[in-house]
């Protein structure tokens, strides 16, 4: 087996997530895979909508602790204990930039198809909306999810396992779609010249 400058564990993050999407923490990776094809089987199969079960639970929670602090005060108990519900500022200004980051790559992006005129990039976002929107008519939204949540679990231990064969077909596949992309800007570009003269 080959050696790789960085493994895979370190390209996930390398803490705790990394050991579950790597089923090296089998219990937990268990628990998720049971855990999001529960929450997939309430939304999906069994009808309820997210509004409402946040609704009910949010209310069992509010019952609770009313419940608890009324109790507490006529049993002569502490009250439940509940933490600082605030959002911090460096919370708001990690995700902020974390945005920002994202949106100004997506408006680079669009400069680039817009002014730029740069097929290549044209062709390629064609290509993956395309694929976006005919996967978004297979599935529904919650489905998608799932789907992710369950590849996200599966197939990085499968490609740990199987890295050196999985990385050497995938640059095949790379280099032929690659080849019939250069094929559709060059054929664009001749049938641009020939509009021209």
């Amino acid at each position: 087996m080959a050696t790789h400058p960085r493994s895979l564990h370190a390209l996930l993050g390398g803490g705790a997530v990394a050991d579950v999407l790597l089923w090296r923490r089998r219990n937990a990776s268990a628990a998720a895979v049971v855990g999001a094809t529960a929450v997939w089987f309430v939304f999906e199969r069994a009808g309820y909508s997210l509004p409402s079960v946040l609704a009910n639970a949010l209310l069992l929670l509010v019952a609770i602790l009313f419940f608890w602090a009324k109790s507490a005060s006529l049993l002569n108990r502490p009250l439940p204990p509940l933490p600082n519900l605030e959002v911090s500022d460096v919370v708001v200004e990690k995700a902020a930039d974390r945005a920002l980051v994202w949106i100004n790559r997506v408006l680079a992006v669009g400069q680039d198809i817009a002014i730029k005129r740069d097929r290549k990039i044209f062709i390629r976002v064609i290509l993956i909306l395309w694929v976006v929107s005919y996967v978004g008519m297979l599935f529904n939204f919650l489905t998608l999810i799932y789907i992710g949540v369950m590849l996200s679990l599966l197939v990085p231990p499968l490609y740990e396992k199987y890295q050196d064969h999985v990385d050497e077909k995938l640059g095949v596949a790379h280099s032929v779609l690659s080849r019939h992309i250069d094929t559709i800007i060059t054929r664009a570009g001749q049938a641009k010249q020939k509009k021209t003269e």
